[in-house]
């Protein structure tokens, strides 16, 4: 079984292929990149390297949010794309799953946390016991309030993503129960484990075809919600002289 795994909702750009339970090619960087230039050059690089024909996928998983929007759709759409030209399925992987992938086989309470602004984290919470299990699936949530809720659950926790270095002063004052951060090397988003947890789906029959695949965001983006905000507050003229902000996550 061959599956390309693509990763692209946070800055991390990320390709792999995983050959029948092999990382056999993974191509990650964590620049400032536009995930629009980066990902098809990454792929045509894996693809030549490994003398791989393209056409014998067996499907594409895709990292299918939540994370950034603009990345998301990026991400989405070359999926789509590849997905619609090779007749292939498509395996849609939340993104905070495969991160906490990334720590398979851990004793403790693994809680990926992405940077949502504001305070907010995307977040989800998992456990390996003989096997990898779904404590709480994505969500949303007030890094203060998570903090809280994980002190309640009495568990060692090892916190991993680009939610480390926003929140982690407020992890260290707040939280009450033994902790990590995890190392380099697995802190982060990675195209490996999303192509190796979408390889567990598939063999679920977990797919979904080209056209049907949306990535899921969580929440709207934020120039829609300061504008239903302004809208509530009967700003909508003044916030349009003065532009609608751009969309940042």
């Amino acid at each position: 079984m061959i599956i390309l795994g693509i990763e692209s909702s946070s800055l991390v750009a990320s390709v792999a292929v995983v050959t029948d339970d092999i990382t056999t090619a993974e191509y990650t960087v964590n620049f400032k990149k536009t995930h629009s230039q980066t990902l098809l050059p990454m792929i045509d690089e894996i693809v030549s390297m490994l003398e791989l024909d393209i056409n014998t996928l067996d499907a594409i998983a895709v990292s299918g949010g939540p994370g950034s929007f603009t990345g998301l759709r990026i991400g989405s759409a070359t999926a789509k794309g590849l997905g619609l030209a090779l007749q292939k399925p498509l395996i849609h992987v939340p993104t905070v799953d495969a991160m906490a992938y990334n720590l398979y086989g851990a004793a403790a309470l693994i809680c990926p946390i992405m940077d949502a602004r504001r305070n907010q984290v995307y977040t989800g919470l998992y456990h390996y016991r003989k096997e990898f299990e779904t404590a709480a699936p994505a969500f949303t949530a007030d890094i203060r309030r998570l903090i809280s809720d994980l002190n309640g659950r009495g568990e060692p926790v090892v916190f991993l993503g680009d939610g480390v270095p926003v929140y982690g002063e407020t992890i260290r004052a707040e939280i009450t129960v033994p902790f990590e951060f995890a190392p380099a090397h697995v802190n982060r988003q990675r195209a490996a484990s999303v192509a190796a947890l979408g390889t567990k789906y598939y063999e679920r029959g977990q797919v979904e075809t080209a056209v049907g695949h949306a990535p899921d965001y969580l929440r709207k983006p934020q120039a829609e919600r300061e504008l239903e905000e302004a809208r509530r507050q009967g700003k909508v003229a003044a916030l349009a002289a003065g532009q609608v902000p751009g969309e940042v996550r």
